[in-house]
């Protein structure tokens, strides 16, 4: 019985809600089809380039952004800037070279540094100490009774037939990373992974950004090497070691060489921003309600080849840009929102969630009392799962409105009967292979125990191709998942509390 009387009751809270700050339908009504339009044209245009992070294309659209916030009279949120830069640093190689016993080695015929292990230094070993796959998972450990402190570890790409890892995809035991990493943790000062694709066509001497230029610790440094490189190492054990460990395991041992490994790289600094803007809130302007969207894509190819990113995610960013303008128009017209609304687009998401977690590493506003982060990331187009739906023009997923507050659900539900869009929750399972909820700016918010809404349409077959052009999008439609978040912002910025923080997020295993 109690369960149903909630939605009866949060519904006449919303509704005294809407008493007190003016009925939020006519600001909700400015959210067109018509504006998102016209913004996304501009934002996943060709002059913006892809907007890839760092780029002249991003720089672009932050400043079309800005440029609006600015016309709406919001105020800049980074203490009198709209802007919250980070640095970013990309490594490149100037030199490597590989020697056993004197012997030089021909880089990509022979060997490849692991450009982003590696440090500039000259290391010299006498000894190798062949470590077999390098796997340590469950009753597996490639290190058992073996010290390797300071020492050049060889290991050997892949895995025994019959392992079967704990943790599948990136983190995957048998992956490279995770296999250098736990070299790293048993204290290797360099490591050898012996590969069976040499000789190699070429070698990109220049890395990608990154946000890491001052990690708290180093990785050993990982060269990439040919069988034959092995060969000289092990000997007759080393000749085919590659076949040799798929037919029987090689014991791991100690082989005596002199090696050489030289490398040294240069690196280049740059940086990106978030684009923040705040409309200040009335009796509870010391609480926050955060809005956001990444702003960035993926950029373009050497031959010129546009990855525009129209929903993904110039859609989100062209929410916020209407959410913004809505709030902005219920201020003026004196209805403005109780707690102070930050309206954040990010950057770097396609690189790795840079821009969010900056800010969630570095917040200016108290996280302890941003009361929620509602997150847009694709809202413009149909999913593949539903293109032969009945509610195909009538849906969109809600993630993460299971986790962290109880206050989530029945808030979006009651704010969904002034749109009555169908609410696909499907991917609240975090064990659900996509693993959604993770994969998006919502995430470094959730990670801090900020409760989150995360709203988005699906993936497509244009998803991350030069082909998500602004024509596929579906106007009204995005239209109607704005104003569904523009609905449950509204409540969550009126209501008399923060939302409650009462759920535990249980994280599957390998995250």
């Amino acid at each position: 019985m109690r369960r149903l009387l909630l939605p009866v009751s949060l519904g006449l809270s919303l509704f005294a809600t809407a008493q007190k700050t003016g009925n939020p339908a006519s600001f909700a009504k400015s959210i067109t089809a018509e504006d998102m339009k016209r913004h996304l044209y501009i934002i996943a245009g060709a002059e913006m380039e892809g907007r890839d992070t760092p780029s002249p294309g991003l720089e672009k659209a932050a400043d079309y952004i800005e440029n609006h916030f600015k016309s709406l009279g919001l105020l800049p949120g980074n203490n009198g800037s709209y802007r919250q830069t980070y640095p970013l640093y990309k490594d490149s190689m100037t030199s490597a070279t590989l020697k056993v016993n004197g012997t030089g080695f021909t880089l990509t015929k022979d060997f490849q540094p692991q450009l982003s292990m590696s440090h500039t230094s000259e290391l010299r070993f006498s000894e190798v100490v062949f470590a077999g796959y390098g796997i340590v998972d469950g009753e597996l450990d490639a290190y058992k009774d073996l010290n390797v402190r300071g020492k050049l570890v060889m290991i050997v790409d892949g895995a025994p037939a019959t392992y079967k890892p704990t943790t599948q995809g990136f983190n995957s035991p048998a992956g490279m990373p995770a296999k250098v990493a736990k070299a790293q943790e048993k204290g290797a000062a360099a490591v050898l992974v012996v590969y069976g694709n040499f000789p190699r066509n070429t070698f990109n001497a220049s890395g990608n950004y990154n946000m890491n230029g001052y990690p708290a610790s180093v990785y050993p440094q990982t060269f990439s090497i040919s069988s034959s490189v092995a060969a000289t190492i092990l000997g007759l054990t080393g000749t085919n070691v590659i076949d040799k460990m798929k037919a029987e395991p090689i014991a791991p041992a100690v082989y005596k060489a002199n090696i050489d490994m030289g490398f040294t790289k240069t690196t280049l600094t740059a940086s990106a921003s978030n684009v923040i803007a705040v409309l200040e809130g009335t009796d509870k302007k010391d609480e926050y309600i955060f809005l956001t969207s990444h702003y960035d894509h993926v950029g373009k190819r050497p031959d010129g080849t546009i990855y525009y990113g129209a929903d993904d995610d110039g859609s989100g960013t062209t929410g916020i840009l209407e959410l913004a303008e809505a709030f902005a128009k219920a201020k003026a017209a004196g209805k403005g929102p109780r707690r102070t609304v930050v309206f954040m687009t990010v950057s770097g998401e396609e690189k790795g969630l840079w821009g969010s977690a900056y800010y969630a590493n570095h917040p200016i506003f108290p996280l302890e009392k941003t009361s929620v982060d509602l997150n847009i990331d694709m809202i413009g187009r149909i999913g593949e799962e539903y293109l032969k739906d009945k509610d195909s023009a009538n849906f969109v997923y809600i993630i993460g409105d299971d986790k962290l507050s109880t206050d989530l659900t029945p808030i979006t539900d009651a704010a969904n009967k002034n749109v009555k869009l169908k609410l696909d929750r499907k991917y609240n399972d975090l064990n659900d292979r996509n693993r959604f909820y993770y994969r998006s700016d919502h995430y470094n918010f959730a990670e801090k125990g900020v409760p989150i809404i995360f709203y988005f349409n699906g993936v497509h077959a244009d998803y991350h191709r030069p082909t998500d052009t602004p024509d596929k999008i579906n106007y009204p439609l995005m239209a109607k998942r704005g104003q569904l978040v523009f609905y449950t912002a509204w409540e969550m910025a009126n209501r008399n509390e923060m939302l409650k923080r009462d759920l535990k997020l249980d994280k599957p295993k390998g995250f």
